[in-house]
């Protein structure tokens, strides 16, 4: 078994990694390529070149067959996960139409498809029209058949960029059911493109021939084509594997397979996640999304930026850590928990609402972030912990939603993702959760769920709860300090709690005021 390896191509946001794993989920080799390709045609915009995703997994891949010693017959097969959101266009000889919109590209549609009378009488009925309205409004294809109608014609398939992916490795039209997170008609409960009669339907200008076949997570779709394995270096005729969402992945990958357990994912996305095998709606009227265990949900809240915001923070503030990083030698993230030690818990006062994007319930589509607080004690060191702090916040205020509406409380936080990497991250985030915040033993986890999902399949691991208990573990765990812990506890009930409640308002008139971020 020790000879064995599974590659795991990961495409997230801000790279392409591609990882070897064996089957006791140790990382065995890795090549990274940055995606610096982004374009931002318009304020709020962001697309990519749906080639320049396939040329950097190309290089990542070439990169590690120059470094790894693993032969390439020891490898047993291929899986793919990426970014979630992301949707390209393409025409009947399957090439791109267009750039790729990225899940973080907030243009809206302002014309829409009208609902039947009936669909719109009872969704204001519900109290649900402005979440539909919303979901037209934000969906890709709406904005592409407005203001590009005679490429909306020409399109012949569309689909998410794991849909792509698998179309360039294997010529077939297939993706995962666990990868369908977008503005896409998708029926979340059944886990399924949604019924002729559904909605949906008529919310979007996408006909069910536009789409893939959709298959479980964790299917055999296919063989890297001759073409493919010419690009990458992978071996014609290896084994792929359906995967999943990456933050599905991430998942699996730490560990989470009950719903006592919250995943928590520190990527550009800040998420929360637990795994149940019910429907669960934490937000009402927002699905859970298909986990990447078969059969089962993930119940996720997600801080659509995340650890973007540290990203974000290293551009506008971050110049000094830039520069001595460089002369180090070291990444500037890794300077960071520096300056977070040098502020005490709670940076004296200034609290932070991480609401960088607009929402679609909690928070709502109004929503803006918000920093309250500020003293002239305070430095960009406390704005760095605000930001830590109050991510943390928001995602603890996701596990109360979801232990509410699920009645199944959360005793174990695992953190994952690249921001896992911060110590200080994940002790605040004991702190503020006052739960121990454990680490699994790499932060690649979205690669390893990934990894799991094609060993189960290539029948390397005989099942789930086998392949998870042989190849996830914990690493290092954090516990929390009773005294920062009850600053926090403070801090989040009597403060963070009421600021969204109480700055709403504000957001709202600011949006009437200047349109942003509704603008098409």
């Amino acid at each position: 078994m020790s000879k064995t390896y599974l590659l795991a191509i990961d495409n997230g946001t801000q790279s392409v990694r591609a990882l070897l794993f064996d089957l006791n989920g140790n990382l065995v080799d890795k090549a990274q390529v940055a995606i610096d390709s982004y374009q931002s045609p318009e304020p709020g915009w962001m697309e990519n070149d749906p080639q320049l995703f396939w040329q950097y997994l190309c290089q990542a891949c070439q990169r590690l067959w120059a470094t790894t010693a693993v032969p390439k017959s020891a490898i047993a097969g291929m899986v793919i996960t990426t970014q979630r959101g992301t949707t390209i266009a393409l025409d009947r000889q399957g090439g791109p139409l267009r750039p790729a919109m990225i899940w973080l590209d907030q243009r809206r549609a302002d014309k829409i498809p009208p609902l039947a009378w009936w669909w719109d009488a009872a969704f204001r009925a519900i109290g649900m029209r402005q979440t539909v309205r919303f979901f037209q409004h934000e969906a890709e294809a709406n904005w592409i058949a407005q203001h590009q109608p005679e490429l909306w014609a020409r399109t012949d398939k569309f689909l998410l960029l794991s849909g792509y992916l698998n179309y360039r490795f294997t010529g077939r039209f297939v993706d995962s059911v666990a990868a369908q997170v977008g503005y896409l008609p998708f029926d979340y409960k059944k886990g399924c493109w949604a019924a002729r009669h559904d909605w949906k339907w008529q919310a979007l200008p996408i006909t069910a021939a536009m789409l893939p076949e959709l298959v479980p997570a964790g299917t055999l779709i296919g063989q890297v084509s001759a073409q493919a394995a010419a690009d990458s270096g992978i071996p014609q005729g290896l084994p792929v594997i359906a995967g999943a969402a990456d933050k599905a992945c991430e998942v699996i990958g730490a560990g989470c397979l009950t719903p006592d357990i919250a995943c928590l994912s520190y990527g550009t996305a800040a998420t929360i996640n637990t795994t149940t095998p019910r429907y669960l709606e934490a937000t009402p009227f927002i699905p859970p999304y298909q986990a990447a265990l078969p059969g089962h949900y993930n119940t996720e809240i997600q801080i659509t930026r995340g650890f973007w915001m540290v990203s974000w923070f290293k551009e506008q503030f971050g110049l000094h850590e830039q520069q001595t990083a460089w002369q180090r030698g070291v990444t500037p993230e890794s300077l960071f928990d520096a300056l977070v030690n040098t502020v005490p818990p709670g940076a004296q006062g200034l609290l932070l609402q991480p609401f960088w994007n607009p929402g679609i319930k909690v928070p709502g589509p109004e929503a803006k972030g918000a920093v309250i607080g500020f003293g002239d004690v305070h430095t960009r060191a406390h704005l760095y912990r605000a930001i830590l702090e109050g991510l943390a916040y928001a995602l603890r205020e996701g596990k109360e939603r979801i232990e509410k509406r699920g009645g199944q409380r959360i005793t174990r936080v695992r953190v994952s993702g690249g921001g896992s990497q911060s110590d200080a991250a994940l002790q605040i985030t004991a702190n503020v959760f006052n739960l121990p915040s454990e680490r699994p033993h790499l932060y690649e986890t979205s690669g390893l769920g990934a990894a799991i999902l094609a060993a189960v399949a290539l029948k390397l691991q005989p099942d789930f709860a086998t392949a998870v208990a042989q190849m996830t573990r914990i690493g290092q765990v954090f516990v929390p300090e009773p005294e920062h812990a009850h600053t926090y506890e403070q801090l989040y009930r009597r403060v963070y709690c009421r600021m969204y409640q109480r700055l709403q308002p504000l957001y709202r008139d600011i949006q009437e005021i200047t349109g942003y971020p509704t603008k098409g």
